[in-house]
């Protein structure tokens, strides 16, 4: 288990302020979710949370030494998956979902806006990265190292 810890800064905002828990290892939690194939997993109520450990872990797998990765959430339901710093920019926003169609809701954007994000992500299963506004483009889950660039 990966707990991801929040974020919390001077915001004005009630937040979320324990951690986020990925299990580590996408196959063990298919093994006890007994999801045997990927048709089972496809009609199984877990496979977001599923898709969203494993590219969490993925992700973290290539964060650059200096940087740090939070979740953030208000209690107004705000959220953003993975929330990455370094010491000399502003935070990168990455929200995962397993979609072929992915699209931000108003949760993700007021989150955006709160801290001040320089660009966000959408990670996701497709095989094209195409802007969504705001500096926000989708980003397939083969080109994950792109956020770092």
């Amino acid at each position: 288990m990966r707990p991801i810890q929040p974020y919390h800064s001077n915001i004005k905002k009630r937040l979320i302020k324990s951690p986020k828990v990925h299990i580590r290892d996408s196959g063990l939690l298919h093994t006890l979710l007994n999801i045997k194939t990927i048709e089972d997993l496809h009609g199984h109520p877990s496979l977001g949370s599923s898709w969203e450990g494993f590219v969490v872990e993925q992700i973290l797998g290539i964060l650059p030494e200096g940087w740090q990765a939070y979740f953030y959430r208000t209690g107004a339901g705000a959220e953003i998956d993975l929330v990455l710093f370094d010491s000399k920019h502003k935070p990168v926003a990455i929200e995962i979902i397993y979609s072929m169609s992915p699209k931000f809701d108003r949760g993700f954007w007021n989150a955006y806006e709160d801290l001040s994000c320089k660009k966000g992500y959408i990670v996701y299963p497709g095989t094209e990265s195409y802007p969504l506004g705001k500096n926000v483009i989708t980003l397939p889950v083969k080109d994950m190292a792109k956020i770092f660039d």
